[in-house]
């Protein structure tokens, strides 16, 4: 009896053991699944990349942007400034001008009292 329970075991485990391993069909799906995978994990590094590069451009142009900002301020700052000078040489002009037409007047006033 014991003999038989032993046997009977043993041909239990031995087919367990033997069902539990893996067919060939089911190491090709693996096989499959980890080529499908593999070929995401391309794709997704493929995106990231492309994306990268997008990124870049886009903050490339957004310097030159803020480079242009920047000269656009500048010469707008510079104008400024040359109109304000020149605002200040018409003001001296027309003061100049204000007092030669004031010794004129007063020229012509004192001819006119001899």
């Amino acid at each position: 009896m014991k003999k038989s329970l032993f046997m009977f075991s043993m041909m239990l485990i031995l087919a367990i053991t033997a069902g539990g391993c893996a067919t060939r069909g089911d190491l090709e799906r693996v096989e499959t699944q980890e080529k499908l995978i593999g070929a995401k994990a391309d794709q997704a590094a493929q995106d990231a990349q492309a994306a990268k590069a997008a990124a870049d451009a886009a903050a490339l142009k957004a310097n030159q942007a803020a480079a242009k900002a920047e000269e656009a301020v500048k010469k707008a700052e510079e104008r400024e400034r040359l109109a304000e000078e020149k605002e200040k040489l018409a003001e001296e002009k027309a003061r100049l001008a204000d007092e030669k037409a004031k010794q004129a007047e007063a020229a012509f006033q004192k001819s006119m009292r001899k």
